[in-house]
């Protein structure tokens, strides 16, 4: 009899998961609370019938230079769209004399860089030497720290640009109003506190993707279409998946026998390995030590027709970070980290259907918004959003048919991981960057048999990548062999 796998959750980690599992012969079955297979790549109509909306992420870069979807070929499988401008950030009017400005990162390095005037020189120094050594960032950062890296010297720049970039000295590289909000919006993707190193680490690693091979891309049709080529390879390789299935408590949970090598993995918040009966103890005070952070607060809006941004070229960008200079930017992040939302907060919007005319009605369109708030906070983001929407497109709130929001404290109910609403699986600091969420140099693996952690609160982290779960069922597939398993072997 085959060995058997258990997967609790199934978004992409899991998903990643149970697919080399059941490719390497295990019989796997997928748990999943929801009605809808997908976790974080879930797409489904929100507001109005015919508008589309991503419930979690959309623009997925780190997805095409993944190690496992390369070998997986998700590339090859689902259409995507690379956009001609990755992002944009448009500069408030008012402030700039009454002329509409934006800096536009475009997928074109000199394009981008000619925008920037004096910041030119500043943005190919540091961006140019990632962008040409993808490969390496993706090895640095995709992976756990504890290693000796391949491409030391990719590693040494990008730590050294990490360090200078996460403190004050980056008032000195980027000295033009566009150079500085176009690397400060990136950084707030972190939701940490700025400037800091633990935000610009992942700031490098998104820009090193906007001027390399596909960029900034993402699927038509919406992030479901990761999720379900994921579960039509499962199927095809005898997995099932189980909707509906809410997995709260590990006592009881029939998932196998680890002595005959079965083995469950969770693409969970580690808080659920807490209820495992057989924890020990210093086990689990390690895992009450990590540390989540402040948490997202979601509207999608459908609307009567594209955003009415004052800058025409913030229409060509899928993703747009809302919330002015650099100064604007941070006052708005920090605020949060200290447990406040600021009146003009930093929203990460998307504008999907400028490029992808199947996610709204023919002449309509669909935007995913959110901002960060603290932990568990019950702010609705709508009318935060729509007003700072408004003050770089005028005419903005003319423009919405409907809207939906999910405050922070909503999340958790419908995502059991996304901890207080923090959807990034625990606090980007330096410390969770080695202990994640312990130290060990096999964090996917836990001291009870044959149970794995496979989420994106174990290394690399958070971004639709699957290498949490790939990594997480490798060790699963070694420990149980006792010989190392590579994706080649999978998917040669």
């Amino acid at each position: 009899m085959a060995e058997r796998a258990t997967v609790v959750g199934s978004g992409p980690n899991g998903l990643a998961a149970a697919v080399a599992l059941a490719r390497a012969g295990y019989q796997v079955r997928v748990l999943e609370a929801s009605a809808m297979i997908g976790g974080g790549t879930r797409t489904a109509e929100l507001t109005l019938p015919g508008f589309r909306h991503d419930i979690g992420s959309a623009i997925h870069p780190a997805a095409l230079s993944s190690p496992f979807f390369r070998a997986f070929g998700l590339r090859e499988r689902i259409e995507w769209i690379v956009p001609e401008a990755a992002f944009a950030q448009p500069l408030d009017p008012v402030t700039s004399g009454g002329d509409a400005r934006a800096a536009i990162a475009w997928h074109d390095l000199e394009r981008t860089a000619a925008g920037l005037g004096r910041d030119a020189g500043a943005w190919r120094a540091v961006v140019r030497p990632l962008s040409r050594h993808l490969d390496g960032v993706v090895d640095f950062t995709g992976h756990q720290l504890l290693r000796v890296p391949r491409h030391p010297v990719t590693t040494v720049r990008f730590g050294l640009r990490a360090l200078e970039l996460g403190s004050p000295l980056s008032r000195r590289t980027f000295r033009t109003e566009e150079g500085a909000a176009l690397f400060t919006g990136v950084a707030a993707h972190a939701n940490a506190p700025l400037p800091t190193v633990a935000a610009a680490g992942p700031a490098l690693f998104l820009l090193a993707h906007v001027h390399a091979g596909d960029g900034w891309a993402y699927p038509r049709g919406g992030a479901q279409a990761i999720a379900d080529i994921l579960v039509a390879d499962l199927r095809e390789h005898g997995g099932v998946v189980e909707t509906g299935a809410r997995v709260t408590d590990l006592r009881g949970l029939d998932w196998g026998d680890p002595a005959a090598g079965d083995v469950l993995l969770l693409d969970t918040s580690p808080r659920l390995v807490l209820t495992h009966p057989g924890i020990p103890p210093a086990y689990a005070r390690a895992l009450r030590r990590y540390r989540y952070g402040p948490a997202a607060a979601k509207v999608d809006f459908a609307l009567d027709g594209p955003v009415p941004w004052a800058h025409p070229d913030v229409a060509l960008a899928p993703t747009v970070h809302v919330g002015g200079t650099r100064d604007e930017v941070e006052a708005s992040e920090n605020a949060v980290a200290k447990g406040r939302v600021s009146e003009r907060p930093y929203v990460l919007v998307v504008q999907p259907s400028v490029l992808d005319p199947t996610r709204a009605p023919e002449g309509k369109h669909v935007l995913w918004a959110y901002i960060h708030v603290p932990s568990g906070s019950t702010l609705d983001p709508t009318e935060l959003v729509t007003r700072q929407v408004e003050r770089f497109a005028p005419g903005f709130r003319e423009r919405i048919l409907a809207s939906t929001a999910m405050p922070a404290a909503h999340r958790e109910a419908f995502n059991p991981a996304d901890i207080g609403g923090d959807i990034l699986g625990g606090a980007l600091s330096l410390v969770q960057a080695v202990r994640r969420p312990v130290l060990s140099r096999a964090p996917w693996r836990t001291p009870m048999p044959g149970v794995y952690l496979a989420s994106a609160s174990t290394p690399p982290g958070p971004g639709v990548t699957a290498m949490p779960g790939w990594y997480a069922a490798r060790q699963a597939l070694s420990d149980n062999a006792g010989v190392g398993v590579e994706l080649d072997d999978l998917f040669g």
